[in-house]
């Protein structure tokens, strides 16, 4: 951490590779920390000038007399490589590399960049890039701007990490049009050394950062960056992290021989990563900013101490000057996952004493277009008292007698008295600019069109569900890994990788999986003795390596209950697999006991080479690709995450009891989840799982395996 400080709030500061022409980068940076009024002592170091912009120039890093806190670098790699080397001996904690040429071009770029890396870590120098844009301090006590932007951001509770420095300049101009400001503003470029991960960590001890937004390409950190951001996003000191990813389309999934290979793209990686660590994602710079601002709002609570403004619930009250905003506003609330709040009895007669009586006294209130800010504050005062309400929006339309500075300032006076957060809306430009300019230097969330309030309000609420969950007990399983290694390794010594349902059935037993009694008929004799012996009815199913999924081949029978029955379904099953595929190689058919009836579950696992075993739930059975209603998380997970994915996919209300269905064991679906992460962890030649259809039975009666798929490889070196 005190490294990092360096490199954020340095006493000095030298720019090796200042340069005497204007728009050049070591010109331009060297100017941009000057003018913005640094508060440390700066030097430029030039070999070939007297002084920059009228500062004395040094030939070096190492004829500068005082000791340096931070390097800034606009060198080529050879020259930054031999500046580092200087640097460890000057004794500097900080190094900023802007320059590119290193990694992102591979060769002798990528070798220059390692032995720099190698270099700062035995001289304990944090090194932030190479290929960055700088890093931005812009609080008094600092004001750095170390980077490629003339604009020094305000200063503000904000921190802002991007690991593009062309997008950085782009959002300090939005930030300045939005009266936005920054605690701390860094591009990180290559991530030789410092990343997210780091940054997250520091920026989460520092007091001047209350929230912290993300723009995100890639994360190299696997399952820690989930363990370290959980505490960040809900310790006993919760920081909001806002993070916006490129790449949002699910192009990336890989050809995969299972569902969940199939399914399991780079983003239901980076969505799982991030709902497992706590992290808000938005979808656009618009929503970023949004939500950063929602999350930076506080108040005073009644011992002096700021708190900030998150709802209780889900139940919001909507007051509007004019009906139109007010619908859409209904509309987006009820899809951000919220409700219109039902007003207590003394609520609506307190509105109806201060309301003209074509005012709507119900959700949302609608206190008409000629309203002036004494109705604002009356009906806006009444509503957020209720106890039914955990939160308020509230839209101003401007109208002739529209007063948007007074009416603000009456928001402003309620919020203050309340803990509910208030989040408000009003539509347009400069008729509203005054009102909204003092919401803005009063901490009040306003925007321009109800929607992004709404939605904003939704996610409030998804954070505040997020630092108030439950913590079950965690289960605890005793497996049998021994005989599941046998299995898989007994199965790999014979050069094979696809796992048959048959073997598969055992391996899922070593691990607790009720599993049906299943074997292995060769011919249609053998098919009715096994049926017979197992107990009608029984299902039947193709065996063959080529043929992946059995009901595109019409290679699955249901609901046989005769010696008979069986010896038929047996012809049946191996012609239309033939048809099917005539180079597919019949290993026989599966005979298996018929599962009780139950709703029809995947469950599924896909290994990614960098975050380790990926796991799926969702709609299970012939379902699965056609409405794709499935959830990831990176494993290993336990009872708590496993009980979150169940009740995040869109089906869940199936496995409540809808409509008179009984309500499924959703116990033993947690338990079942959470034995899936286990045996995926401990046995990493598991490369792709499915298990489809997994049976939930009602309440008490457990769930069944009724198809499995392993695909499995050798494991290599340093898999998860």
């Amino acid at each position: 951490m005190e490294n990092l400080n360096a490199i954020f709030s340095p006493q000095s500061v030298a720019v090796i590779g200042a340069s005497t022409t204007p728009g050049k980068v070591g010109h331009d940076i060297f100017a941009n920390i000057l003018k913005g009024g640094f508060t440390g002592t700066l030097y430029p170091v030039n070999p070939h000038a007297r002084s920059v912009l009228s500062v004395r120039a040094y030939p070096s890093i190492k004829e500068i007399p005082d000791d340096l806190d931070l390097a800034i670098l606009i060198l080529p790699p050879k020259l930054a490589l031999q500046t580092v080397v200087e640097s460890a001996e000057k004794g500097i904690k900080g190094v900023v590399i802007v320059s590119a040429g290193f990694r992102e071009v591979g060769g002798e770029g990528l070798e220059i960049e390692n032995k720099i890396v190698s270099i700062c870590r035995e001289a304990e120098i944090r090194l932030v890039g190479p290929n960055c844009l700088g890093v931005i301090n812009p609080l008094p006590s600092v004001r750095l701007n170390a980077s490629f932007s003339t604009r020094m951001p305000k200063a503000g509770n904000i921190s802002f990490i991007s690991q593009s420095g062309a997008l950085c300049t782009a959002v300090l101009d939005f930030a300045a049009d939005r009266d936005f400001g920054f605690s701390k503003f860094i591009s990180i470029g290559n991530k030789a050394d410092v990343d997210e991960l780091d940054l997250l960590n520091y920026l989460h001890e520092d007091l001047d950062t209350e929230v912290i937004m993300i723009y995100l390409e890639e994360l190299r950190r696997g399952p820690e960056f989930i363990e370290q951001v959980k505490q960040i996003t809900s310790g006993d000191r919760p920081t909001p992290i806002v993070v916006i990813k490129s790449g949002r389309t699910s192009a990336g999934a890989l050809a995969a021989a299972s569902h969940t290979g199939s399914l399991a793209g780079s983003e239901a990686v980076y969505d799982a990563v991030f709902q497992q660590a706590g992290i808000i994602r938005a979808n656009t710079i618009h929503e970023l900013f949004n939500f950063a601002g929602a999350f930076a709002y506080k108040n005073e609570s009644a011992i002096g101490k700021l708190r900030r403004k998150l709802p209780d619930g889900n139940n919001v009250a909507i007051v509007t000057n004019a009906g139109g905003p007010g619908i859409v506003a209904t509309d987006m609330t009820i899809s951000s996952g919220l409700n219109l709040a039902k007003f207590q009895e003394e609520t609506i007669e307190a509105l109806a004493s201060h309301l003209p009586a074509t005012a709507n006294l119900h959700n949302p209130v609608d206190i008409i277009g000629d309203a002036a800010q004494d109705r604002y504050e009356n009906a806006l005062a009444a509503v957020i008292r209720d106890e039914g309400v955990d939160g308020a929006l509230v839209i101003l339309t401007p109208q002739s007698m529209t007063n948007a500075l007074g009416t603000a300032e009456v928001i402003v006076r309620i919020a203050k008295r309340s803990h509910k957060p208030i989040l408000c809306c009003f539509m347009g430009i400069f008729d509203v600019s005054l009102g909204v300019k003092y919401l803005q230097e009063q901490g009040i969330p306003v925007f321009r069109f109800p929607e992004d309030a709404a939605t904003t309000f939704g996610v409030l609420y998804k954070y505040s569900k997020w630092l108030n969950r439950q913590h079950l007990a965690h289960f605890s399983f005793s497996h049998d890994k021994e005989r599941a290694a046998q299995i898989i390794s007994r199965y790999l010594s014979m050069g094979k990788t696809r796992m048959g349902e048959l073997e598969g059935t055992e391996l899922l037993k070593c691990y607790g999986f009720d599993v049906l009694p299943t074997r292995l008929a060769i011919d249609e004799n053998q098919a009715a003795d096994i049926a017979s012996e197992i107990g009608f009815p029984v299902v039947m199913k193709i065996v063959s390596e080529q043929i992946l999924h059995k009901t595109d081949a019409n290679g699955v029978k249901l609901n046989l209950n005769s010696k008979d029955e069986a010896k038929a379904a047996y012809h049946e099953i191996v012609n239309k697999a033939a048809a099917y595929d005539s180079n597919a190689v019949i290993g026989g058919v599966i005979v298996q006991k018929m599962a009780p009836p139950g709703e029809e579950i995947i469950l599924g696992v896909n290994r990614h080479p960098i975050f380790g075993p990926l796991l799926m739930f969702g709609l299970g059975g012939i379902f699965v690709e056609v409405f794709q209603d499935v959830v990831f998380r990176l494993a290993p997970i336990q009872r708590n995450e496993a009980r979150r994915m169940i009740r995040s996919i869109r089906s869940f209300k199936l496995l409540e009891g809808f409509r008179g269905k009984p309500k499924a064991d959703l116990n033993m679906l947690e338990q079942t989840i959470v034995k899936l992460s286990d045996l995926a962890i401990n046995h990493p030649e598991i490369m792709e799982m499915d298990i489809n259809p997994l049976l939930v039975h009602s309440t008490g009666n457990g769930v069944t395996v009724a198809d499995c798929r392993v695909i499995l490889k050798t494991p290599d070196k340093g898999d998860v």
